[in-house]
């Protein structure tokens, strides 16, 4: 009998490849899994994608999302001769779980977690990620594929291996992967045979209390648990359920809880729109987008976030010696963010820059003042806080005040940070005005009429101007700057914190007159001017989510409807929006997942929504 010749390693090696298949083009349809201290996203075949170690502004050891094909760095766990994939969150969690299916019916899951959970009275939220992938039915064959890079892909780790364990050490990080699948299978990408499951834990250079798969176990049932039971605690509206529990978990997963900080996004770097260049750094807390973070959670009665964020302010607000607080600033409270590019990794599908930092943090962005006090007002008045807020967080409050008083009606970047053109914004003069209104409240809620009347007067000037001095006469409706003509949709939230009330015909026109220039169907555009890479060429998914705010003020709630309807149908498979959608392809784009429109989703639920009367 003649015996057939073995194959050689490298065309066993090919064949593998060729059977495992190439790894899927980068998109939006991801899943972001974390635990408030990490995060990690997910692709639809299961590959972890991008995550940044040890925390949300830092390393990406899986860089992937922003280097295409073969060359970026992921975590997968690849099924052989793959057919299907689906995917979906353990209900009311951020446990994440993908089955994959090849074309004979043999099919595996993938569970993904970072463990978050209460143990010895403080939350346990480790530097790890957690993946567990069992058989579910017949023979499958899987391979391994881990291949973290550190220095922002510019640099291959050093592997040691133990029996259990493999330790990735590389400029000034060590990473190790607790695994009882086969050490060797897993260092060579060797495919094999799934006969139970395996457990994979990445994380700090620490090892196990526990087995392995005791502590995958443990901690998967802990995580659950504690995700469970925070979803419970929501005051969620009657419609629309599941899409506002997945917001308020995604908006929690962007909380940074040792300091407090709120991040914008998980992502640096996705362009707002094709080829365009507008590919910015988001992993840092902006002022702005976490007061609407908060009120957001508030609104759900979920006010723990507040209170972390409001630690972090305060350090802000104290820091601030000079009156000036910049927009945004780093999770730790880094107020120097300077903005680099990455020439190494090609960018999302290619459409570098790749950029760390952000630029923005130099801007004088006098919305900002606004913003602090907006976002620190409820704990004044909120008796359910652990530690409310009383008249020594007031005075210095009060110094934001003053400082919203001195930069009123003087030009900024606006909330849009242009960084070639400023303007005396409309939305700038609002939130000078909306402090004062604040503070004028919380000071009359203390018993300190005299501030009260005091912070009354500035607003009551101010109002009165910005309405007559943002009028367009020949627009009919609120410009973007005092004496222009341009229309911008930020001016939306005139209605939204209490300037002018919805049904004024002046704020009626003003949306009559967006509707007309700035939308592109359900969809919403930021404005209609030319900025410093042209026209804006997709919509902002929170000027839609304004939009629809606005209506449902009005009295236009069936519009509003329909056009929330078409918003959650822009939303990727696992009910995640990034910051922008093309009108045109339905696409995602702009960084992920957004917590800007994350709040839209749950504010326009709760504006919308039939009241539980209705039902019970």
């Amino acid at each position: 009998m003649t015996r057939a010749p073995l194959l050689s390693t490298q065309a066993a090696a090919s064949i593998a490849a060729e059977k495992f298949g190439a790894p899927l083009a980068p998109s939006l349809h991801l899943g972001v899994i974390g635990n408030c201290a990490i995060s990690a996203l997910v692709d639809a075949q299961g590959d972890i994608v991008f995550s940044c170690l040890p925390r949300f502004d830092g390393d990406p050891v899986f860089n992937a999302l922003l280097h295409p094909g073969d060359a970026g760095s992921r975590f997968a766990i690849e099924l052989e001769d793959l057919a299907s994939a689906r995917q979906a969150y353990e209900p009311n969690t951020a446990v994440l779980r993908t089955r994959l299916t090849d074309r004979g019916g043999n099919s595996i899951e993938i569970t993904d977690f970072a463990p978050r959970f209460i143990s010895r009275e403080r939350f346990f939220r480790p530097v790890m990620l957690v993946r567990t992938v069992r058989r579910l039915h017949g023979a499958p064959r899987i391979r391994v594929r881990l291949n973290p890079r550190f220095d922002w892909g510019r640099t291959a780790p050093s592997i040691t291996r133990g029996s259990n364990h493999v330790r990735y050490v590389g400029s000034g990080m060590a990473l190790r992967l607790n695994t009882d699948a086969p050490v060797s299978y897993v260092l060579e990408a060797q495919p094999f045979l799934l006969t139970g499951a395996h457990h994979f834990l990445l994380g700090a250079d620490e090892s196990l209390t526990e087995g392995i798969a005791a502590t995958a176990l443990k901690f998967e049932q802990e995580t659950i648990a504690y995700w469970r039971k925070w979803s419970q605690s929501l005051s969620i509206p009657l419609e629309w359920q599941d899409a506002v529990i997945r917001a308020a978990i995604t908006l929690k997963l962007s909380l940074y809880e040792e300091t407090g900080a709120i991040v914008a996004a998980m992502t640096t770097s996705i362009p707002e729109s094709p080829d365009s260049g507008r590919n910015w750094d988001y992993r840092y807390c902006w002022l702005r987008d976490a007061f609407f973070v908060v009120r957001a959670l508030n609104s759900l009665s979920e006010t723990g976030t507040m209170e972390d964020y409001l630690r972090w302010l305060s350090n802000v607000v104290l820091e601030a010696t000079s009156g000036h607080i910049q927009p945004l600033y780093g999770i730790g409270l880094e107020s120097l963010l300077p903005e680099d590019t990455v020439p190494q990794l090609q960018g999302y599908r290619a459409m570098g820059p790749v950029r760390v930092g952000n630029q923005a943090a130099e801007h004088f962005q006098h919305d900002v003042y606004g913003n602090i006090v907006l976002g620190a007002a409820q704990a004044f008045h909120d008796r359910r806080l652990l530690h409310p807020a009383g008249t020594a967080e007031f005075r210095y409050l009060e110094r934001i005040g003053e400082q919203a008083v001195r930069v009123y009606g003087q030009p900024d970047a606006g909330m849009w940070e242009l960084r070639t053109r400023t303007r005396v914004h409309t939305s700038s003069a609002l939130m000078s005005w909306a402090a004062c209104d604040r503070l004028a409240k919380i000071a009359e809620h203390l018993g300190l009429h005299e501030r009260a009347h005091y912070w009354k007067e500035h607003a009551s000037r101010m109002r009165e101007e910005i309405l007559e001095r943002s009028w367009s006469p020949e627009r009919q409706a609120f410009a973007e700057s005092f004496g222009g003509r341009e229309l911008d949709a930020s001016v939306l939230l005139m209605s939204e914190v209490g300037m002018i009330d919805a049904r004024d015909p002046r704020f009626v026109s003003t949306v009559q007159a967006m509707e007309r220039s700035l939308c592109d169907g359900p969809f919403m555009r930021r404005y209609e001017a030319a900025d410093d890479f042209g026209k804006p060429e997709t919509s902002f998914n929170i000027c839609t989510f304004w939009r629809i705010d606005a209506l449902a003020r009005i009295g236009s709630k069936e519009q509003a409807r329909d056009i929330f309807e078409a918003m959650l149908a822009a939303r990727n498979p696992l009910g995640l929006l990034s910051e922008d959608t093309h009108a045109t392809t339905g696409e995602m784009w702009g960084n992920f997942p957004q917590t800007y429109s994350m709040v839209g989703i749950i504010n326009a639920a709760i504006a919308l929504s039939r009241p539980w009367s209705s039902v019970i």
